[in-house]
């Protein structure tokens, strides 16, 4: 009678460890789905935002969001985005590719600011969560 209870309790724990490794590789799993999910969609939006990234190499790209990550100011960015829009412009020009004579209109894109942040949602406060 005591090895049936110290063997339940041997294949129980087993069980027990057995299901939490499975719980915590989904969960790994599930981190870096998400994960390459955000770094698509932020090189997405990049992609988008950059105006004449079609006339640009990859190089060029990286350099010119490396300029925009290191301005200190709003004036600064716009500065570098008004310079990258004639450079831009002339490079059209000479390829025979129309672009918009002005920069595209700013403040709609993720920047300083944006989002909410660490504790900055509604939490599960009364009617917060699923009942």
């Amino acid at each position: 009678m005591n090895n049936r209870k110290i063997i339940v309790t041997v294949l129980s724990g087993v069980l027990g460890l057995s299901c939490g490794y499975v719980l915590a590789a989904d969960q790994l799993q599930t981190r870096d789905q998400t994960r390459i999910q955000d770094q698509t969609q932020a090189q997405t939006q990049d992609q988008e935002q950059i105006f004449g990234r079609q006339l640009m190499t990859a190089e060029e790209m990286v350099q010119y969001r490396n300029r925009m990550r290191a301005a200190k100011t709003a004036e600064e960015r716009e500065q570098i985005r008004n310079e990258h829009h004639e450079q831009m412009k002339v490079r059209a020009k000479e390829r025979g590719v129309t672009l918009p004579d002005e920069p595209p209109a700013r403040g709609m894109g993720p920047g300083p600011g944006a989002g909410m942040g660490p504790g900055g949602g509604a939490g599960m406060g009364p009617g917060g969560g699923k009942r």
